[in-house]
């Protein structure tokens, strides 16, 4: 094969990773990295490690409720349930305003789950883009 020939191949290759790779096509929606975060924060409470989760939560979560007070609302609520046996995403929703917290970017995430003592629950959480830029935890709800 002659060497413009091979050159040429070799070039069109090296382009076609680099477009594969391209930033416009690997960026996510805030859904998608808020589903990401909020993936990553359940395993936590799932798993009850309450105190780390609200670690991993957002400053504005921080801010309001302190460790003690966290793991002693996630003992009450989620330990009479027994263990996650299944959790099935229902909704995401982004917004720029929530009742009784600051503007900012939120997505409202909505899940069925069931549990080892309740079959049947919603859970609702929501995270934030936070002050350094990830996406953090700064509410989660359990009916």
């Amino acid at each position: 094969m002659n060497w413009r020939i091979k050159m040429n191949l070799t070039c069109a290759l090296w382009f076609s990773v680099l477009l594969a790779f391209s930033p416009a096509q690997t960026q996510q929606s805030p859904e998608q990295l808020a589903r990401q975060a909020a993936g990553s924060w359940l395993i936590l409470v799932d798993s009850g490690k309450y105190a780390d989760s609200w670690q991993e939560a957002s400053s504005f979560f921080k801010s309001h409720v302190s460790k003690e007070q966290w793991r002693s609302m996630l003992h009450a609520s989620r330990d009479p349930f027994g263990k996650l046996t299944l959790r099935k995403f229902k909704s995401a929703s982004y917004t720029k305003t929530l009742p009784g917290a600051p503007d900012g970017e939120y997505v409202v995430i909505q899940y069925e789950s069931s549990f080892e003592n309740k079959q049947s629950s919603a859970e609702t959480i929501t995270p934030m883009l936070d002050k350094d830029g990830r996406w953090r935890i700064s509410g989660y709800y359990i009916k």
